[in-house]
């Protein structure tokens, strides 16, 4: 039993050793709190089960609290009372990865937040006195500096503020890369991105927007589609890569491509990150999943070329800070850069199957070192590719 708690939505993750049957339904009555209930058949009452009910905090955005019982020989009721309605996707899962079979709730809200209003609202608060960090984001290490540049280089001159998208990978319950001394490419992708967050967010011709911010799962299409929400001017995705052999090190950035992998581990990495919808779990019963992939089959030429200048304004960067895997920005169709109309690049921070980057990935330091590199290879990319004029408000 699995609880993944956040403002986008909850979900709760049943996962046994044999496919379960299920039927569930809505009880909206104006003198009760709205409630789904789901019955699960061939499941008797167990201690497990029972579980469910301690794993929901207060704090949950939208689960008040669970009952669990038995409705009816060898069939498992489960109530889940909501602290607001919701639009459930009840669906379940074949094995994958480590995982057996799942039952999986997503609850997600009826009225869900503006993403573009919430980002001017974030954007009108006061700006941290500390410029590297923010509300959620722990302090970099006292002795860290940007990295040293052979010469000044000065901020780009743009006419409006820039609007950045980060995209940490993988989370909830697609843990990505599993380093050998236990660390999750989930964990190390949200750090640095929080940190990133931070110095963005102190620039004032700049405001950034997460795709998530906190240990859930995003499909890959609602990645997309975050982006886009906000107007991004660019998207950028953050991992950290996985080999077979533990020797192999350095960072990449990759491009979309319309014509084919640059290369065969290209290919290798879009369709190990583009498996993270399998492992993570989406529904695939969901009723705009052709309108979705329409969206994602829209790139265009323009695009590309933009991901690929920015793309190697950050590599500039990062090969300051760390060893280049690929001296240049590979190419492969990576579902997460599909925006058609935002310029968007893959960042693979280190190899987190080397024990060496491993530490490092996981260090204050290094994690602060690689958030200012691709902050500055972000700036470097504006300097000499000024975004276009849009209204004031946005």
């Amino acid at each position: 039993m699995r609880v993944w708690p956040a403002e986008d939505y909850t979900r709760v993750t049943l996962e046994h050793d044999g496919p379960l049957a299920f039927t569930h339904f809505m009880v909206r009555d104006p003198a009760q709190p709205v409630r789904l209930v789901v019955d699960i058949d061939g499941l008797d009452l167990t201690s497990t089960l029972k579980e469910l009910v301690g794993k929901i905090e207060a704090n949950d955005p939208y689960i008040a609290l669970v009952r669990v019982g038995q409705n009816r020989p060898n069939v498992a009721r489960l109530v889940i009372e909501l602290k607001e309605d919701i639009k459930p996707q009840v669906f379940s899962l074949a094995p994958v990865a480590p995982y057996q079979h799942r039952l999986v709730l997503d609850l997600y809200p009826v009225n869900p937040p503006d993403p573009l209003l919430a980002l001017l609202r974030e954007q009108a608060r006061p700006r941290n006195a500390d410029p590297a960090r923010s509300d959620n984001q722990p302090p970099p290490a006292p002795s860290q500096r940007a990295p040293a540049s052979p010469t000044p280089r000065r901020d780009p001159d743009v006419q409006r503020i820039i609007t950045v998208a980060l995209d940490p990978g993988h989370g909830g319950e697609d843990p990505g890369a599993v380093g050998r001394g236990g660390t999750y490419e989930k964990t190390v992708t949200l750090e640095i991105g929080q940190r990133l967050r931070g110095l963005i967010a102190a620039d004032p011709t700049m405001r950034v927007a997460m795709t998530r911010d906190a240990d859930y799962f995003v499909p890959l299409r609602t990645r997309v589609e975050k982006a886009r929400a906000v107007r991004a001017d660019l998207l950028v995705s953050i991992h950290a890569d996985a080999w077979i052999r533990p020797d192999a090190r350095g960072s990449s950035v990759f491009a979309l491509s319309e014509h084919g992998a640059s290369s065969s581990a290209a290919a290798y990495m879009a369709k190990k990150e583009n498996n993270a919808d399998l492992v993570g779990g989406i529904n695939l019963g969901s009723k705009d999943r052709q309108l979705q992939r329409m969206l994602l089959d829209l790139s265009t030429t323009a695009q590309i070329n933009d991901s690929l200048k920015l793309g190697n304004a950050v590599l500039r960067e990062l090969e300051r800070i760390n060893r280049l895997h690929k001296p240049r920005v590979e190419q492969a169709s990576f579902a997460v850069l599909k925006a058609p109309d935002i310029p968007s690049i893959l960042i693979e921070t280190a190899f987190i199957s080397n024990p060496e980057e491993e530490k490092r990935l996981r260090d204050d330091a290094y994690q602060d070192q690689m958030a200012r590199a691709i902050l500055a290879g972000i700036k470097r990319y504006f300097a000499k590719n000024p975004p276009l004029a849009r209204s004031p408000l946005t």
